[in-house]
């Protein structure tokens, strides 16, 4: 009865502390409710300019032709659905986040997941760009002494959202709850009170006209409405990306949560293109097309203002799907050698620091090009995005296919379905935004595949260069043993260096550089007074280089064949500036022993209280 019952308390405690981590860490993660207000955004905010996008292509067929705006909705939210029950599977099959990323490594192969992961950096990038941008521009609408400083703010922005990501995930979603329900709530209150009416309250804007009175609606008028409009799926896949970030059970809150955001966005899109079709709303003069069912349905009153208020908040804090996203997709690629390692390193909040390091940068080089214009980066905005849907939508046909489970069919045609509408969906917008832009894509996708490559082909020479993936022969302690320990001085630090060094066994030399003959003459009659039992090597210097002397020396060293390690001493300040006062030579000397010697750097730090 004993033997049976030691392993269990011994297991026990094991779990404990297994649990306590994981709630520990648990603590810094998203809920459902964070991971929609932290990483949907993007989508969400899509309500402001998508309808507007459909609107802005229809009325070249005429005012009547306004009325097609719900049937090219209906499409979007058709999509949207395929797209949501299609990413709930991603989250399932792929824990570990990576989206489109992910289903196209494991379902397509190499190829087709670099160009997922090319596309999606191309996006994340945008988003925070163009969310930045419209932030900027609708808050100078309300107060136009910003118009001349959108570049400024757009910066600011994103200096502010970048910090909150550095603290974490968490943090960043709960800074982003309040807003999220405010805007949501504002959009949702316009659809109720929009349909309580049959007329406009108020009517804002310039008048535009005149609009062609009647033309007819063609099929190919249809898909670049269809196209535009799908501008409003952006940021769907972004949950998918970031399954880690999410609290135990991860794959469960995060399928909830895209869940949630498809019916929250499929209920905003089809009331506000209800609203569209019902008012009769045409683009006016300075207005966006929201603002114009807002003041429809509530008036010019202090509700239109909250809600144009809001709407210009979470435009600007769309851009935190990016942060949610991007670094963990950086992360996966980082496992997969395609980008620096440093990518893959988590912060103790756990954050990658330098995923969301990464995007601000990018971010801003982006945003100083294009002086924050928001029109000159719609153009390729979405078009990345429908590369990684269609990746992924394909991927998932060919893993249904595969494993043939209950049910397969009817899940292998849904995802090809989808497949289908995003590639028409991606070539429609990329030939009509060719000349506006959208040619950069061409350029932008090969160069981040190129790199891709070759980061990875680097990581594969060091590889065969270490001797990873094979079983080395067995360590011999033959050959002799040096120590090598520069002396400048006899001091404490002195004393600690060679004690450091007699304990690591073998021969310890003691040397010192003849670069000035007084100097070397008082340390010589010093060490004789001292006399620690290792004697002093003088080493000469013609050239007057102590680091040219000292690796000329450890060279001769390992040319005999032994094993030669160099202990360096340094001092550790109390405080940052007071390093400032010490003589740098110990970094050189080790950065110059590294690069041209074969032998072990040894650091000994001395701490001054």
């Amino acid at each position: 009865m004993v033997s049976t019952r030691e392993p269990e308390t011994r297991e026990r405690p094991i779990a404990d502390r297994r649990l306590r981590r994981q709630q520990r860490g648990d603590k810094y993660r998203l809920t459902a409710l964070g991971g929609l207000a932290a990483l949907s955004l993007d989508a969400l905010t899509s309500v402001a300019y998508g309808p507007e996008s459909i609107v802005l292509v229809l009325i070249a067929a005429g005012t009547s032709a306004v009325s097609w705006t719900l049937p090219v909705v209906l499409a979007i939210v058709v999509l949207l659905a395929v797209l949501v029950l299609s990413y709930r599977q991603v989250i399932a099959a792929h824990p570990d986040g990576g989206g489109a990323y992910a289903v196209a490594k494991k379902d397509l192969g190499a190829g087709a997941s670099l160009l997922a992961a090319a596309s999606l950096v191309v996006d994340y990038v945008l988003t925070v760009a163009v969310s930045l941008a419209a932030g900027a521009a609708s808050l100078a609408s309300a107060f136009p002494a910003l118009a001349h400083h959108l570049l400024a703010v757009t910066l600011i922005g994103l200096a502010v959202l970048t910090a909150i990501n550095l603290i974490g995930v968490a943090e960043s979603a709960k800074v982003l709850m309040l807003p999220t329900i405010v805007f949501v709530a504002a959009v949702l209150a316009v659809i109720v009170f929009g349909f309580a009416h049959t007329h406009p309250v108020a009517v804002i804007g310039a008048d535009k006209g005149p609009f062609p009175i009647t033309d007819t609606v063609g099929i190919l008028l249809l898909l670049r409405a269809f196209a535009n409009g799908c501008s409003s799926l952006t940021g769907v896949e972004a949950i998918a990306n970031a399954v880690p970030s999410f609290r135990t059970p991860a794959v469960k809150r995060a399928q909830h949560t895209e869940v949630a955001l498809g019916v929250l966005l499929g209920v905003m899109l089809l009331g506000l293109s209800v609203l569209i079709g019902r008012f009769h709303t045409v683009p006016r003069g300075d207005v966006t097309i929201l603002a114009q069912l807002t003041a429809a349905a509530f008036g010019t009153g202090w509700p239109f203002y909250v809600t144009n208020v809001a709407v210009t908040l979470v435009l600007v804090l769309a851009a935190n799907t990016s942060f949610g996203g991007l670094p963990v997709l950086l992360s996966l690629l980082a496992k997969d050698h395609r980008v620096p390692h440093m990518f893959g390193m988590r912060s103790e909040r756990p954050v990658f620091r330098y995923g969301v390091g990464a995007l601000a940068v990018l971010s801003t080089i982006v945003l100083l090009v294009v002086r924050a214009d928001t029109h000159r980066l719609l153009p390729v905005f979405a078009i990345g995005v429908f590369i990684g849907f269609t990746l992924s939508q394909s991927g998932l046909v060919k893993h249904w296919r595969r494993q043939r489970g209950p049910g397969w069919q009817w899940r292998a045609a849904l995802n090809g379905f989808g497949a289908i509408l995003t590639a028409i969906a991606g070539v429609v917008l990329l030939i009509e935004k060719f000349t506006e832009g959208a040619w950069l894509l061409l350029i932008i996708i090969p160069l981040l595949l190129l790199s891709f490559a070759r980061t990875e082909h680097y990581y594969r020479w060091v590889a065969t260069q270490l001797g990873m993936g094979t079983i080395p022969r067995r360590p011999s302690a033959e050959g002799t043993r040096v120590v090598v320990v520069p002396v400048v001085t006899v001091s404490s630090i002195t004393e600690q260096a060679l004690e450091a060094a007699m304990s690591m066994g073998g021969e310890v030399h003691a040397v010192a550089a003849e670069i000035d003959p007084a100097s070397t003459k008082r340390l010589s009659t010093l060490w004789k007074e001292w006399d620690p039992g290792v004697p002093l090597k003088v080493l000469p210097a013609p050239n007057r280089s102590l680091t040219a002397t000292l690796v000329g020396y450890v060279r001769k060293q390992c040319s005999n064949g032994g094993c030669v390690t160099v202990l360096l001493a340094q001092v550790d300040t109390p405080h940052w500036w007071q390093q400032l006062l010490h003589n740098p030579r110990g970094p050189f000397l080790a950065a110059a022993l590294r690069s041209r010697t074969n032998a072990v750097i040894a650091t000994l730090t001395v701490h001054l209280k």
